[in-house]
């Protein structure tokens, strides 16, 4: 298993949150087996995200999509402020 872990700030959350849900079709095609969404307790302007794949290769190919196709397309990614930071994680 490898997961796609996403930190970024966001100027609203509901508005983020709707461009992400925009997105379950695609997650699933890219072989997203299981999301989660979180955010720091006192601030309403970051989020975490962690992406779960079977496949490492198939968590990098995602990545790049975000960055190519998603986050560098601000209709696509309305709400986000800055550039999100984006590592793979495995389990050890």
């Amino acid at each position: 298993m490898t997961t796609l872990h996403i930190e970024h700030a966001v100027t609203d959350l509901a508005t983020w949150r709707t461009a992400f849900d925009r997105f379950g079709e695609l997650r699933a095609a890219a072989g997203v087996t299981t999301h989660r969404i979180l955010r720091p307790i006192d601030d309403d302007h970051y989020v975490v995200v962690q992406l779960d794949f079977d496949e490492s290769s198939r968590a990098t190919d995602f990545l790049q999509v975000l960055r190519t196709e998603i986050w560098s397309n601000p209709s696509a990614s309305p709400a986000l402020e800055g550039a999100p930071r984006a590592t793979l994680l495995e389990p050890i």
